[in-house]
């Protein structure tokens, strides 16, 4: 008695993880490029670079992406703008004090970008970004700006509700961002070299350090 052919397991569940793959490819791509332009940088990263480390054909990749320039776009909105979004989230749903507002906002911060590879576009910005003035004009758009009002919004937060003095709230902003900048290109530079000897060991207990400075400077009862 003959019997009907059935597919096999594999044969069957074929199609579904083809599917899969399929919808992990983009993500797997900006992962290969986020690490190969801090690795080598923009200009000497080739889209072949990127397909080989993704273990796709170029084309694959010019599917997703249409240049390498968007491909870099894509990298700094997944990793930079996105986190951003996500932490104006935070502050616009916290309920309790600025400081600890401040404190969490520094901690998610560094969570999901310092100590990921993607502290390594700042690096990557500043080197090359006086050799692609589009770029410089999308990163500010994307970063600097609602990054700012990210900031600037957190701060007058604490001044409305009498927990921080009143101060030029741009430059308080940029007193608070710029040192845990420093932290990730110090990172992504002499901190990678292992004869260096690294300015912050620990990185969370120099942010803690660092927020307790600003918030001790911002205190109300501080204010002459």
């Amino acid at each position: 008695m003959s019997s009907q052919p059935h597919p096999t397991p594999a044969a069957g569940e074929a199609e579904p993880s083809r599917r899969r793959r399929k919808e992990a490819r983009p993500q797997e791509l900006l992962d290969a490029a986020l690490d190969l332009f801090v690795e080598k940088g923009f200009a000497a990263t080739k889209i072949d670079d990127v397909a080989a480390r993704a273990g796709v054909s170029k084309g694959t990749v010019y599917l997703y992406f249409p240049s390498k320039e968007e491909l870099l776009k894509a990298v700094i909105r997944h990793n930079l703008s996105l986190t951003i979004a996500r932490v104006d989230d935070l502050v616009a749903q916290f309920e309790g004090s600025t400081a600890d507002l401040m404190r969490l906002v520094a901690k998610a911060w560094w969570e999901r970008v310092g100590e990921t590879q993607a502290s390594g576009i700042f690096k990557l910005i500043i080197t090359e970004v006086r050799n692609f003035p589009d770029l410089a004009k999308f990163y500010a758009e994307e970063v600097i700006e609602p990054g700012e009002r990210l900031l600037v919004r957190l701060l007058q937060r604490g001044v409305d509700r009498g927990e921080f003095r009143a101060t030029h709230l741009i430059d308080t902003a940029h007193s608070l961002i710029f040192p845990m900048l420093m932290l990730c290109l110090h990172k992504h530079s002499i901190g990678s070299c292992p004869s260096a000897e690294a300015i912050a060991h620990d990185p969370n207990a120099f942010i803690a350090n660092h927020i307790d400075l600003m918030l001790h400077g911002l205190s109300a009862r501080d204010a002459g």
